[in-house]
């Protein structure tokens, strides 16, 4: 009986959530709610094999795109808690998405639990060098300060990172800019590189071709300092713009419920492989710069992020139903 009430004690310790599925060699779902080619996806691929490696299971990457990220999100928040599911969350997901829309299928802070900031990612302002020949930032403001309302800048979207950076730019600098919103960032690029918008804000990952090719001229980077890639940018908080200074990020994301073995668990191993030399690289060719917080900094961080871009989306008045 003693032996039996032991075994069964073992059971239960082998079985307790966060512990066995772990070794198991079970698939980890990691849902990218972009479709592929984006930095969200690259950020996700960078990591995809050496957490495989370092975890000891098959890492499986999905794109659920749509809805600014909501429709992935929705999907890790319905997922099962048993840290086999992740989400990699943006500033799109979890700080513009909570501030702009009135209805949300899922809960940024309830639904989920912070796993790690895996990278920080620079935004910059460009121009199209070719229809707008500003010299520089001061130039640029100086020109948008002389013609109220006359020049437009390009967005992914309504509600989009780039429109709440647009916003954040307008307000710093008391200029006036047309928002032409697109449906996606490739047609708002490929408009601003054709010359039918003058100006953009992105992450510097994907307009920095663009940028290195000439077609377009980077005014100004948010980042702590100027960027290897981008040597001769300043950055927003050297010319004086301390509020439109702070960068976009990825990170992951699990249900609420997961336990915490399994978050911490999964938090280590993307340190781990942030560390190795071959990622860094991989990452920082894209303009994307490793961080790997751990999990209690991270869910403080989407809490800041939201009430951030609820001021900016109050101040222009950024609703969409």
């Amino acid at each position: 009986m003693q032996r039996r009430h032991m075994l069964s004690a073992l059971a239960a310790v082998s079985f307790a959530p966060g512990m066995s599925f772990a070794q198991e060699g079970q698939p980890l779902r990691i849902i990218v709610p972009f479709p592929p080619g984006g930095a969200t996806d690259i950020t996700a691929r960078s990591l995809q094999e050496p957490l495989s490696r370092i975890l000891k299971q098959p890492v499986v990457l999905e794109n659920r795109g749509g809805a600014g990220g909501s429709i992935g999100m929705a999907e890790v928040a319905r997922a099962p808690a048993d840290g086999l599911t992740l989400g990699v969350a943006t500033l799109s997901t979890h700080g513009v998405n909570p501030a702009v829309y009135n209805k949300l299928p899922y809960d940024p802070i309830k639904d989920f639990v912070g796993v790690t900031e895996i990278v920080k990612a620079p935004g910059v302002v460009v121009v199209n060098p070719a229809v707008l020949p500003v010299k520089d930032f001061a130039d640029l403001v100086r020109h948008l300060k002389a013609n109220p309302g006359k020049v437009s800048y390009a967005t992914p979207g309504n509600g989009t990172i780039g429109h709440m950076w647009g916003e954040l730019f307008k307000r710093s600098t008391g200029t006036s800019m047309v928002h032409i919103p697109y449906r996606g960032a490739g047609p708002a690029i490929n408009d601003v590189l054709a010359g039918q918008v003058s100006v953009y804000f992105d992450q510097v990952a994907s307009s920095l071709p663009h940028i290195k090719s000439g077609k377009l001229k980077a005014l100004a980077v948010s980042w702590p300092v100027r960027l290897d890639v981008l040597p001769d940018v300043p950055t927003y908080a050297a010319l004086g713009y301390t509020q439109a200074n702070e960068p976009s990020w990825f990170g992951l994301v699990a249900p609420a419920a997961t336990p915490r073995a399994a978050v911490d668990r999964i938090q280590q191993a993307v340190a781990q492989a942030l560390r190795e030399p071959a990622v860094r690289e991989r990452l920082a060719g894209q303009g994307l710069y490793p961080s790997g917080t751990i999990s209690r900094d991270f869910t403080a961080q989407i809490a800041h992020e939201i009430d951030k871009m609820k001021g900016i989306a109050a101040y222009a008045k950024v609703v969409i139903d």
